[in-house]
């Protein structure tokens, strides 16, 4: 039969407000909407499977498995302390805690990152009898900032991996220039002076503090054998689409086995499982299958052709657009859905300007905006979220006007390096 493209617009439309209206039942909203498109014959039973990306599904499984044994470890508590110990002053400490917060968010979750530092700021201003706020805001948003970074940073460059056939190894360098890794570290440094310019005041010593103890290296191992296996793989040619995620889940599974053997515990492993998101990886999966069925009628050409219309063909303008809504939206919404919505956007787009095959631009510069832009607002992403709910434990309520002091000129900061540098790569 022939699909409409009208209902399924109203369709997607009510789906997104969903998403929006109702965070806490996001999974929910996706796979109902899902299961709508699928009763209405835009989405083919016999393509359900196939249309779901498992490779991106199963990375996202397996990381977050393996980065709550490495949380577990306490080794990054550790790491932090070394640093503190570094630190002459207040000012120093705060730069050191986003820089580090922005290195191992990198590779594990924001969200994970700013509980892991949190609450050594909270320490610090305690013994120093001044406000935490400033400090645990500076955390998230650089925890956000390198997310983008690399493969395994961020939801958000799993799903760009995915789309645009990505490895390890393609986030640093790319078909012989710098790619998203280079080009997130100048961001960075642009962020990191405008910090240095916003805690210049604070001069006051810092005092170390006990250092944390590591009883266990194994999760450790196995974080760094990650990121490892995932730059042999890249060297695979032809290798199955879901080599990576069967790296990442296998690397799990042998941190399951080995906690086992040591703690002659099942409930350490169940209570390990549970940790994983499961929630995230139910949403992804509803998305894929809406995002699949919008395609299948049409709604991803005809949105790649209104964009190319509304800049005239014009790359540079469409490049903008991109770069600067997805800022926008993600001062607002959840990255995830926009993302994982825009990227076929990109690559239909890309086909009708020339660029089939390889819309490289257009899907760096979707990620620079959608993964940076969470900065401008405390509700623009999860780690955002966490560090305020943080703070309101401890007695400090954040107006938006306080978080956006610093969100706001960090985001820019990084965004118009990025910006510019994608483009003048990428062009």
């Amino acid at each position: 039969m022939e699909l409409s493209m009208p209902l399924a617009i109203v369709l997607f439309l009510i789906t997104y407000i969903g998403l929006l209206a109702l965070p806490k039942y996001r999974a929910y909203v996706a796979l109902g909407s899902a299961l709508v498109f699928i009763i209405l014959g835009y989405m083919p039973i016999s393509d359900i499977f196939q249309t779901i990306n498992w490779n991106v599904i199963l990375m996202i499984a397996g990381t977050m498995g393996i980065v709550s044994l490495f949380i577990e470890s306490q080794m990054p508590a550790l790491l932090a302390d070394h640093i503190i110990e570094k630190a002459p002053n207040v000012k120093w400490a705060v730069i050191l805690l986003s820089i580090f917060s922005g290195l191992i968010s990198a590779f594990i979750d924001n969200v994970a990152t700013v509980l892991i530092l949190a609450p050594i700021a909270i320490t610090i201003a305690k013994k120093l009898k001044i406000s935490p706020v400033p400090a645990i805001i500076a955390i998230s948003v650089a925890s956000n900032l390198q997310g983008a970074a690399t493969l395994v940073g961020d939801t958000t460059s799993i799903l760009l991996g995915g789309t645009a056939g990505m490895d390890f190894l393609d986030f640093f360098f790319f078909q012989g220039r710098i790619s998203l890794f280079f080009i997130v570290q100048a961001g960075m440094i642009a962020a990191t002076l405008f910090l240095l310019y916003y805690f210049r005041k604070d001069t006051q010593a810092v005092s170390s503090h006990h250092r944390t103890k590591v009883s266990d290296y194994f999760p450790s191992f196995l974080l760094i054998g990650v990121v490892v296996f995932l730059i042999l793989a890249s060297f695979i040619p032809n290798k199955p689409e879901v080599t990576n995620g069967l790296i990442c889940v296998s690397l799990f599974v042998v941190g399951l086995i080995y906690h086992y053997i040591k703690n002659k515990d099942t409930s350490h492993l169940l209570k390990t499982i549970k940790e994983i998101d499961y929630f995230t990886l139910l949403l992804l999966g509803g998305l894929f299958l809406v995002i699949g069925s919008i395609t299948n009628a049409g709604v991803i050409t005809a949105l790649s052709d209104a964009l190319a219309a509304l800049s005239g063909g014009n790359i540079f303008v469409i490049y903008t657009i991109i770069v600067w809504v997805s800022v926008f939206v993600s001062a607002f919404v959840d990255n995830i859905p926009y993302v994982a919505t825009m990227l076929p956007v990109m690559t239909a787009l890309g086909a009708g300007l020339g660029m089939e095959g390889k819309p490289y631009l257009l899907y760096f510069g979707l990620l620079i905006g959608a993964t940076l832009g969470g900065n401008l607002t405390p509700i623009g992403a999860s780690a955002n979220i966490t560090s305020i709910g943080i703070l309101r434990k401890e007695g400090y309520e954040v107006k938006t006007w306080t978080f956006m002091k610093i969100g706001l000129p960090y985001t820019l900061s990084a965004v118009v390096v990025g910006y510019f540098l994608v483009y003048f790569i990428w062009r």
